[in-house]
C-alpha cells in the first residue's frame, strides 16, 4: 500500500472503469485541448451584453476550482429585487461532437470522490478557460429574473453576456457571516459594496425559499460525509451541513433552472426536464411519520410531508438528517425526461415544482451543456441542435450515468471509511437503516457518519429503523463495511435517539 491518498485514488480509478467510466481523456480530445489557449469572448457580437461593471460573485465550497455560476442583485422600485445568475458558457470552447464533447458524452458527469476528481472536461477548460474564476472577464448565459416581496417570480429573461467573477466566497465562511455566528469574510470586505450586496441576495434567497416551501418544497437535510486529508494521510471523515450561503446559490439556481424551462417552452423548444416522481413507497413513509404520531395522508402529499419535516426539524435538529436520509431514500431517485410540451411530464416531487431542468453546471454536467445548446441555438433562431431521439437517448443515458457516478462516490466514501474503522472490529454504533431490499440491507452510522451492510442477524428491519450494530469486518479496496445487528429494533412508537 502506499499513501492513503493513493491508495484511494488507485481504488478510484478501478471503480470508475468497473462502471464504465473514461477516467482518462483520449489522445484525439488532449490534441483538440492543446489548440486551445483563451477563453472565449463575444467577438464584437451585439447580442452579447457588456455586464462585467456589475457585483458578480461566485460562492463555492472552499476547494472548489470549476466555477459555474455567478451571482448578483439589484434592488428595484416596490420591494421588487432583479436577480440574476450567469452560466459559464462551455459551448463555447466544446463543441458538439468534438473529441472533448464526446467525452463528456459518454460520463455525463464529473465524479468526487475521496480520492480525488475525475472530471467531465479537462482542467485547462473546467478550472480556467470554461470557469468563471475571480477577477476574470468571461462569456456566459444570464437567467435575469425579476422577485416580488412574496418570493414570486414575476418573469424573466434569458441572454448572452460578458461577466466578471469580484470575489471567489466560500460557503462556511459566507454562512457563518450571514447567520451571526462569525465575522464577514476579508474577501467581502475588500469589495466596496459587497456586503450589502450579499445582504440583498440572502434576503431575495429567503423569499424564493419561503414561497416554495409553502407550496409543498420538502426540508430534507442529508450528511454529506468528506474525507479529510493530513498530507497524503486520511484523518479524518466530516460532515459538511447546510447553511444560509448554501440556501442562497441553491434558491438562486432552481430559480434559475426554472426561468430557463420557462424561455425554451415560449420559443418552442424541446427540453431536458429534472423529475423526482411521486413516491411508490409512500405507505412505509406515513409508518415511519406514525412513530411521533403524524398521521399523513393515505396518498402522496408534499405539503402534508413538508409539514411533518418542519415539526421534527424543530423538535430534534440534531438528529433531523437521519430522518431526512430515511425520507430520501423512500422517495426514490431524480430522472432526466425528454419535454416536448405534450408529454405532460411529471413534477419535481421534492422541490414542488413543475418545470424544472438542470442548466446551471455544465462544467460539471453534461445535460447542462445539452441545455446551454438548446439555448444558444433559441437565442440564435437556429435550427435544434440535436434530433428528438438523440435527446431521448441522452435522458435515459445521463440518468443511468448519475447513477454510475454515485455509486462510485459511495463507493469511495466506504472506502474512505473504512480506512478509518480498520482498528475497531468489535465497536458496537448507534445506526439508521438507509436500504432494505431483497439485495441486502444498510445501515448508516450516527457517528462517524458512514455506511455499510448489514451481515448478521439481520431480522425483519426496514428504511428508517434504528437500531445498535457491531462492526465486524471491512474491506477498503471493496469498500465494504459490514456490520451485525445487536438487540431489538428501538420501539417504531418512540422517537430515534
Amino acid at each position: 500500500m502506499g499513501t492513503h491518498r493513493s491508495d484511494l485514488r488507485g481504488i478510484a480509478r478501478r471503480a470508475m472503469v468497473e462502471r464504465d467510466f473514461y477516467p482518462d481523456f483520449s489522445s484525439a480530445a488532449l490534441g483538440e485541448l492543446s489548440r486551445i489557449s483563451a477563453p472565449a469572448d463575444g467577438n464584437g457580437d451585439p447580442e452579447v451584453r457588456d455586464l462585467t461593471h456589475w457585483q458578480w460573485v461566485s460562492i463555492d465550497n472552499d476547494d472548489s476550482r470549476d466555477l459555474d455560476q455567478l451571482t448578483v442583485a439589484e434592488a428595484a422600485s416596490d420591494g421588487i429585487v432583479e436577480i440574476r445568475v450567469a452560466i459559464a458558457d462551455v459551448d463555447a470552447l466544446v463543441a458538439k461532437d468534438s473529441s472533448l464533447d464526446a467525452h463528456a458524452l459518454h460520463n455525463t458527469t464529473s465524479v468526487y470522490t475521496s480520492g480525488g476528481v475525475f472530471p467531465m472536461l479537462p482542467d485547462k477548460l473546467s478550472t480556467d478557460l470554461t470557469s468563471l474564476n475571480e477577477h476574470q472577464e468571461r462569456l456566459a448565459i444570464v437567467a435575469d429574473m425579476r422577485v416580488a416581496n412574496d418570493g414570486e417570480v414575476l418573469d424573466s429573461r434569458i441572454y448572452r453576456a460578458m461577466v466578471r467573477n469580484q470575489a471567489k466566497l466560500a460557503y462556511p465562511a459566507v454562512g457563518a457571516w450571514l447567520e451571526g455566528s462569525g465575522p464577514i469574510p476579508d474577501a467581502v470586505k475588500a469589495v466596496e459594496g459587497l456586503e450589502a450586496q450579499l445582504q440583498l441576495q440572502d434576503r431575495v434567497a429567503r423569499r424564493l425559499k419561503a414561497r416554495r416551501h409553502q407550496e409543498g418544497a420538502l426540508s430534507l437535510e442529508t450528511l454529506e460525509p468528506k474525507a479529510v486529508f493530513d498530507g497524503e494521510r486520511l484523518s479524518n471523515v466530516l460532515v459538511e451541513r447546510k447553511n444560509r450561503a448554501r440556501d442562497l446559490i441553491e434558491d438562486f439556481m432552481i430559480a434559475a433552472n426554472q426561468a430557463t424551462v420557462s424561455f425554451l417552452k415560449t420559443e418552442g423548444m424541446p427540453s431536458f426536464r429534472r423529475v423526482l416522481r411521486s413516491p411508490e413507497r409512500w405507505q412505509r413513509i406515513v409508518e415511519v411519520a406514525s412513530r411521533w404520531n403524524e398521521a399523513l395522508p393515505a396518498e402522496p402529499d408534499a405539503r402534508a410531508l413538508e409539514s411533518f419535516l418542519v415539526t421534527r426539524r424543530e423538535a430534534d435538529p440534531l438528529r433531523f438528517p437521519d430522518l431526512s436520509l430515511a425520507i430520501v431514500k423512500l422517495i426514490g431517485r431524480g430522472e432526466y425526461v425528454l419535454d416536448r410540451w405534450q408529454d405532460g411530464a411529471a413534477e419535481h416531487f421534492g422541490l414542488a415544482v413543475k418545470d424544472y431542468t438542470h442548466s446551471t453546471a455544465p462544467n460539471r454536467r453534461f445535460p447542462d451543456l445539452i441545455t446551454q445548446r438548446l439555448i444558444k441555438a433559441a437565442l440564435a433562431q437556429a435550427s435544434l441542435p440535436y434530433r428528438l431521439d438523440e435527446l431521448q437517448f441522452l435522458a435515459d443515458h445521463c440518468t443511468g450515468k448519475e447513477d454510475d457516478a454515485e455509486k462510485v462516490e459511495r463507493q469511495l466514501r466506504k472506502s474512505a471509511a473504512a480506512l478509518l474503522l480498520e482498528s475497531q472490529i468489535g465497536r458496537r454504533f448507534d445506526a439508521i437503516v438507509t436500504g432494505a431490499s431483497s439485495k441486502g440491507t444498510w445501515v448508516r452510522l450516527i457517528d462517524p457518519p458512514v455506511e455499510g451492510k448489514l451481515v448478521s442477524r439481520i431480522g425483519s428491519l426496514d428504511v428508517g429503523d434504528t437500531l445498535t450494530v457491531e462492526l465486524l469486518h471491512t474491506d477498503v479496496e471493496r469498500g465494504f463495511i459490514d456490520f451485525a445487528r445487536i438487540g431489538p429494533v428501538q420501539d417504531r412508537n418512540q422517537p430515534a435517539g
